[in-house]
């Protein structure tokens, strides 16, 4: 009888939570529904440029799944240097010689063996110069997506500790108390962020430093600017965090916004390929911080970018912690109209 009382209890507190009863069943499907048109996308294609490479390899080179373009040396070496190419091969002495970008185990995998299965039966790949433009050979998946990783797990556990505690500070009454005073809501949430703030540049510098320096993460370029980027992606999330914690009444709502907001940035941070992707969807990446904070720090880290290359996406961070902070001063009207 106790057990039915409790259970009908249990009940009847779901029955009034409609929030919770539609994330029940929402969230499962939104989640599957992405994951589903991610991985149901086309596959990368494999751009190779062929650089002085004779007429017969050549034909028997558009054998392959390869997508293949004659350029001149110059062009593909700046070309391979943007990312517009995978590789290209090289005909120079009599004999092949690839560039592999490199920075992608996977692809720079997948390009030597549709190279070999073209050349066959008459190999002259058995004999080819193989190099890397970035990367190594002793590269594996783990060094690609591991600076996706270090930008995803600082903002995951910043939007969750920040959210949960500015929510906390609202519920046990501190955030009413001060509203009451003649402070500004903007010093209100500058405060806020700060203090938090010192908190998340510790845990970026944790983060960073060990899986670079412990883990043994592919690492070519700077640690000031991956500190720079992982710091930005903190702030991000904690802004946003704050920002989301205004309209959950508890801990528990709080969690339900993760199907929400942290999920589906997982599926374009670049942890999948997105390259075959319908344009629509690839647009829904360019509206999520962790796509640029990845993206970043993929470059610095796998291809020794400076600021000049990954400036814009530092920008658009930059201009997700400017949006996010506007919104939440504008969202403490909520509590009081200064």
């Amino acid at each position: 009888m106790n057990t039915w009382t409790l259970m009908k209890r249990i009940l009847k507190q779901f029955r009034r939570d409609k929030r919770s009863m539609a994330l029940m069943v929402a969230a499962p499907i939104f989640v599957l529904t992405l994951m589903w048109l991610v991985l149901d996308g086309d596959s990368k294609t494999l751009n190779v440029a062929l650089v002085d490479v004779p007429d017969p390899f050549q034909e028997t080179l558009e054998e392959s799944e390869l997508q293949l373009t004659s350029m001149s040396l110059a062009k593909a070496e700046e070309e391979i240097d943007d990312g517009s190419i995978d590789a290209f091969l090289q005909w120079k002495e009599q004999k092949p010689y690839l560039i592999l970008e490199g920075s992608d185990p996977n692809t720079a995998g997948a390009i030597r063996n549709e190279l070999q299965a073209a050349a066959a039966p008459n190999d002259p790949t058995k004999e080819m110069n193989v190099s890397f433009w970035h990367g190594s050979e002793d590269m594996e998946l783990f060094d690609y997506i591991g600076p996706v990783l270090i930008g995803f797990f600082v903002f995951f556990f910043v939007f969750i500790v920040g959210g949960v505690s500015f929510l906390r500070e609202r519920t046990q009454g501190t955030l009413e108390r001060l509203l009451a005073s003649p402070i500004k809501r903007s010093e209100v949430v500058f405060g806020y962020l700060g203090g938090f703030g010192l908190f998340t540049i510790l845990q970026s510098i944790l983060i960073a430093v060990f899986s670079i320096y412990v883990l043994d993460v592919y690492m070519t370029g700077s640690l000031m600017y991956v500190l720079l980027i992982t710091f930005l992606l903190a702030l991000t999330a904690l802004s946003l965090g704050t920002l989301l914690s205004a309209f959950a009444k508890n801990e528990f709502q709080m969690i339900q916004f993760i199907p929400l907001v942290i999920v589906p940035q997982v599926f374009f941070s670049g942890l999948f390929p997105i390259e075959g992707l319908a344009v629509w969807l690839q647009a829904i990446g360019r509206v999520m911080p962790l796509t640029y904070g990845a993206e970043a720090l993929r470059g610095i880290m796998l291809r020794d970018e400076g600021i000049a290359e990954f400036q814009l996406s530092m920008y658009i961070l930059i201009g997700f912690v400017v949006l996010f902070t506007l919104l939440n001063i504008f969202a403490l009207k909520r509590h009081r109209r200064l």
